[in-house]
């Protein structure tokens, strides 16, 4: 473990290795659970591994082994979760090593969607939602045999308040005027304004406020700076070893496993899990293949599909085609609203009418992917909360160009990808209407290169010589869309396609690939022009928006140039915006009303188009069977599969070992 300044902690996370691709870091060739030496990978893991081991003393027979989609991890020994742009929540750390007072499942869940996991109770308000009691659970203790008490909870929420740059800095600033200690396992929560979400804050979907350990943390000098390295765990299971160029991380189950949250449930089967950066697709397929990856985050669709034809012991969450996991996350086109040219609302109209979404349906998912024309990914129940009651309002839905109204809406676009994807896919894809509609979406915004010319130029625009637009001013409007590389070939493709229309279109459009770790980087800094990424996420099985909403209120933004607040990274403000989010967390959370004001928020989404919406991010998780079994599936939703959310942690206690 080394010390740096606070500075040059903070310089570093900035930096990406140099290097070409990164090479296979599959683990060492494991013995087959028939006791068989299985064939070795092309580099291991961890060095000094024997055969049937994934690192030395490490039995695979005894080890998960997940993807971490964020790839190579730098600096690879930063575990402080609570600072912006940290790389290293998916190394298990979020999953295995933190905890949080309670968690929503995107799916089923273990024992029902809600979970109370640090907290003993659901969170209670008083009647005009200005308190928040907790009960905290007792015996839970962090790894280094120190108990988890209402001082960690109220040392997390004060830190945070009283340290600028933390993740939570600006809601706990905002929402809390005080905590009051009741006794240790005891608090309440006095809020600044009311506030029917606050619990929200600290509730896992995919991330939350995870709990810091007051006794850790309170010794160090600054900690924002600070790495948290050695990680104090929460959770069921203790850091063991890590690659230091990032590629791996081991962890091993706790001796007291049964003084953590997650042992209401049993038993977590794997004595080890490994979390380790693959590669790209092809790498992922090579590896499950070769029985090296127990479950792939992501894969390509081709991917997927030679891992269903190939290797039998490969699941999907589907037994069959569409095979992927729908995540409550909406990929989209994120203007940064503050960019001269895409601070206009024609000008982002006329980019959204020059996308074709046939093309970029066939370009990311081969045709498999789930439409979404409105500010809210097409998953869960959501088509009946949100898509079937607005269809006939989008039908009717007008923008004006040159003074008359104009329909932008087309309600065959779902179709028309079937019958594009139907081509290459045969029988798999479905005919009938409301088969495509739950495997496709309903409709999205016309391609129509005429009525985006007239947008452009009834915002100011021309065209140079070339046939290139210019803004009012004369410069040329010019758009770097940050996109992902081949870690989620997806979302690569899709950007690509997006690119390749805005240039027919005559947009002086390019695509600007990035790492992970710098590509959020910029975007959070709002130093990008566009990013095909999403801001949208929900909680999957509950309707109530305020999920990504709370930090799109203007209280909470922040301008280009500083740390975006939440996810408003595109930092859009509207004066009809802050009621809508205000009058939700007035709202108790299941309260109808809340329905009738996410459908308020999604027509003004729609006139002012801050960002396009694009797809549901459809995962093809892919769970190998060989060493353990009882992965969750549709059929057995008990958890999402997809290896960086925080709730896979239940599938440790699910599943079990092929060759018991």
């Amino acid at each position: 473990m080394f010390r740096m300044s606070r500075r040059e902690f903070l310089a570093q996370l900035g930096l990406v290795a140099a290097g070409g691709v990164l090479v296979s870091c599959a683990p060492a060739g494991p013995a087959a659970p028939d006791g068989s030496a299985a064939a070795p990978a092309s580099e291991s893991v961890a060095p000094g591994a024997a055969a049937g081991e994934v690192a030395p003393g490490v039995p695979r027979t005894e080890t998960l082994i997940l993807e971490n989609p964020t790839g190579r991890v730098v600096p690879a020994d930063d575990f402080n979760r609570w600072r912006p742009g940290v790389q290293s929540a998916s190394t298990g750390l979020q999953q295995l090593g933190l905890d949080a007072l309670w968690y929503i499942d995107p799916d089923a869940g273990i024992d029902g969607v809600w979970d109370n996991s640090l907290a003993a109770d659901k969170p209670v308000y008083n009647e005009d939602f200005t308190t928040m009691s907790v009960t905290l659970r007792e015996g839970i203790y962090w790894s280094d045999g120190v108990e988890f008490t209402a001082d960690d909870l109220i040392y997390t929420v004060e830190t945070h308040k009283n340290t600028p740059g933390m993740t939570y800095t600006g809601q706990f600033s905002k929402y809390v005027a005080e905590v009051e200690k009741v006794d240790n396992y005891n608090v309440i929560f006095h809020l600044a304004e009311p506030n029917s979400r606050f619990h929200g804050l600290f509730t896992v979907r995919w991330s939350a406020c995870f709990m810091m350990p007051k006794h850790v943390f309170e010794q160090q000098d600054d900690p924002l700076a600070y790495t948290f390295n050695p990680p104090v765990s929460l959770g069921p299971y203790v850091l063991k070893d890590f690659d230091p160029n990032g590629n791996w991380y081991l962890w091993e189950k706790r001796e007291d496993w049964d003084r953590t949250t997650l042992a209401r449930f049993g038993e977590p089967a794997p004595r080890f899990a490994m979390y380790i950066a693959p590669g790209p697709s092809d790498k992922k397929v090579m590896a499950q293949t070769a029985k090296d990856l127990d479950v792939i985050h992501d894969i390509a669709p081709e991917g997927m599909i030679t891992l269903a034809r190939t290797n039998p012991t490969s699941k999907g969450w589907f037994k069959s085609f569409p095979w992927a996991h729908p995540d409550p996350t909406l990929p989209s086109v994120i203007y940064n609203n503050e960019k001269p040219g895409l601070d206009n609302r024609d000008i982002r109209w006329a980019l959204t009418l020059s996308i074709d979404i046939v093309r970029v349906a066939m370009a990311s998912y081969r045709g498999a992917a789930t439409i979404s024309a409105i500010h809210v990914p097409p998953t869960g129940l959501y088509p009946q909360y949100y898509f079937e009651p607005l269809q006939d309002w989008l039908a009717d839905f007008s923008i004006e160009i040159d003074g008359q109204p104009y329909l932008p809406y087309d309600p065959t676009a779902s179709t028309r990808i079937a019958d594009a994807a139907r081509e290459s896919l045969g029988e798999m894809v479905p005919t009938d209407e409301a088969e495509i509609h739950k495997a496709i979406g309903y409709g999205w915004w016309k391609y129509d290169l005429e009525a985006a010319e007239k947008l452009m130029l009834q915002a100011g625009c021309t065209r140079d010589s070339g046939g290139k637009w210019l803004l009012s001013d004369g410069s040329p409007l010019t758009i770097a869309l940050l996109a992902e590389g081949d870690t989620r070939p997806v979302m690569n493709r899709g950007a690509a396609m997006v690119v390749e229309n805005w240039v027919e279109f005559g947009v002086d459009a390019t695509l600007d690939v990035r790492d992970n770790a710098s590509r959020a980087q910029l975007a959070l800094l709002g130093d990008f022009d566009a990013e095909f990424g999403w801001v949208i996420e929900t909680w999957g099985g509950h309707p109530d928006l305020f999920f990504f909403l709370e930090s799109w209120h203007s209280d909470l933004y922040r301008p280009s140039g500083e740390n975006a607040t939440g996810r408003n990274r595109m930092r859009w403000q509207h004066p009809d915006l802050d009621p809508i989010i205000e009058a939700i967390q007035r709202l108790d959370f299941d309260d109808p009303q809340g329905i009738e004001l996410g459908i308020e928020f999604i027509k003004l989404a729609a006139r002012e188009m801050p960002i396009t919406p694009i797809m549901s991010y459809n995962v093809f998780s892919v769970c190998d069977e060989t060493y353990w079994t009882g992965f969750p599936t549709a059929d057995d939703p008990y958890t999402n599969p997809v290896a960086n959310w925080a709730n896979t942690k239940y599938m440790f206690v699910k599943i079990q070992p092929a060759q018991a």
